[in-house]
């Protein structure tokens, strides 16, 4: 099961948030996210644990806890998994729609978004 872990300190390492859930079963991953030029945290991450049961156990038992002086917010990441759903059905195109793009003009195939000058 994906866990959320929200509100960590940006001086939070992946080893001191494994060790806050492992209390409670075996972790799979650990993914504190880091914004992708400075490298520092943005105060949230992933914990990966393969037990639903003691996935549970930990969403109670760390959720709330102070760690490095922050009382983290711990949850099931169910958002993102939905997020994904709903981007894949938006994706997918109606015959009419794949019509344009194999039989139409190439400038046409954006004009349902994006119209093109005339």
């Amino acid at each position: 099961m994906n866990i959320y872990a929200g509100n960590l300190s940006y001086e939070v390492t992946e080893e001191e948030l494994k060790e806050a859930f492992e209390a409670f079963g075996q972790v799979e991953t650990i993914n504190i996210i880091k914004d992708k030029y400075s490298g520092q945290s943005k105060g949230f991450g992933f914990v990966e644990m393969s037990a639903k049961g003691e996935a549970d156990s930990a969403i109670d038992g760390v959720n709330g806890t102070e760690l490095k002086g922050r009382a983290l917010k711990v949850n099931e990441a169910v958002l993102a998994q939905k997020a994904a759903a709903v981007v894949d059905q938006d994706m997918v195109a109606t015959e009419e729609e794949e019509d344009k793009v194999v039989d139409g003009d190439p400038g046409e195939q954006c004009s349902r978004t994006h119209p093109l000058p005339q």
